[in-house]
């Protein structure tokens, strides 16, 4: 069978909008229990709406703002309290930072937000994760990664460098977690150009992104919710895909020691023990 029919228990970050509302609404009608995770109460409260119109069941929220890596604790101590299984963590929040921005916590938004906020909760409900799917991007073409040195995109700031950087992360931290942590299938996809509110603070942005291929948010978080159903055993643990088949990323995207090095680094910045 290719999908999982037992009611699970999906969290889903960056669930008020976009690719994780859409998943989430889907997995919802799929008869999963989905809890929301959002930094926008407002749009939270909306999302909820759109899923229990589904599913006829309102689904738990948790608000936390992944530029505040104590915000990402709580929200972990939150969840630990509430689950005793998170049978599908979705780590799909993200975002575009068109500035050069640094977080309370010293470092680059996108990096924080989009990388470091994710690797901290997983390893936060390592112990309670039954599948991990992480929404990355092709745009980790545009990545620099440096391990050593998490913050050089804010020296000459370039929004889609910072962005790539971030999703070459997201692509390494699955296969170093598919490695460190084989009881826990890890798998990271590529959504597509999807329409959502990234680039909305942006007149610019916005313009040039009217020409782009868009997809719907919906037809986005297809893989998403493929991932989050198949059965490991059709699946390559801690690879990349994209239109539900298995690609292949970048180099830099796959190197094993480039991502040995991220795992370090990144546990040291969010102060947890490797």
């Amino acid at each position: 069978m290719e999908d999982l029919t037992e009611r699970r228990l999906v969290v889903v970050t960056g669930a008020s909008s976009g690719i994780g509302l859409a998943a989430a609404v889907d997995l919802a009608r799929r008869g999963d229990q989905v809890v929301l995770v959002g930094r926008d109460p407002a749009r939270l409260q909306a999302a909820a709406e759109q899923v229990r119109e589904v599913s006829g069941e309102r689904p738990e929220l948790f608000r936390a703002d992944f530029a505040v890596l104590d915000d990402v604790r709580r929200l972990a101590g939150k969840l630990r309290e509430a689950y005793d299984r998170i049978d599908v963590l979705a780590n799909n929040a993200g975002a575009i930072v068109l500035q050069p921005l640094t977080t309370v916590d010293g470092f680059e938004l996108s990096v924080q937000a989009n990388h470091l906020s994710p690797f901290l909760l997983s390893n936060l409900l390592r112990d309670r994760i039954g599948r991990m799917v992480v929404t990355a991007s092709g745009a980790h073409r545009s990545g620099a990664l440096d391990p050593d040195d998490l913050n050089a995109p804010l020296r000459r700031y370039r929004a889609m460098t910072a962005y790539g950087t971030s999703k070459q992360a997201n692509i390494l931290f699955t296969a170093e977690a598919a490695r460190r942590w084989p009881g826990i299938p890890a798998y990271c996809f590529h959504p597509g150009v999807v329409r959502t509110r990234f680039g909305n603070d942006s007149r610019l942005v916005a313009l040039g992104m009217r020409f782009l291929p868009f997809r719907s948010p919906e037809r986005g978080a297809e893989t998403l919710v493929w991932l989050a159903n198949q059965d490991p055993a059709r699946l390559v643990n801690g690879a990349y895909y994209y239109n539900r088949r298995l690609h292949r990323p970048l180099r830099k995207a796959a190197d094993p020691q480039l991502a040995a090095r991220l795992w370090a680094a990144s546990a040291e910045a969010v102060g947890i023990a490797e």
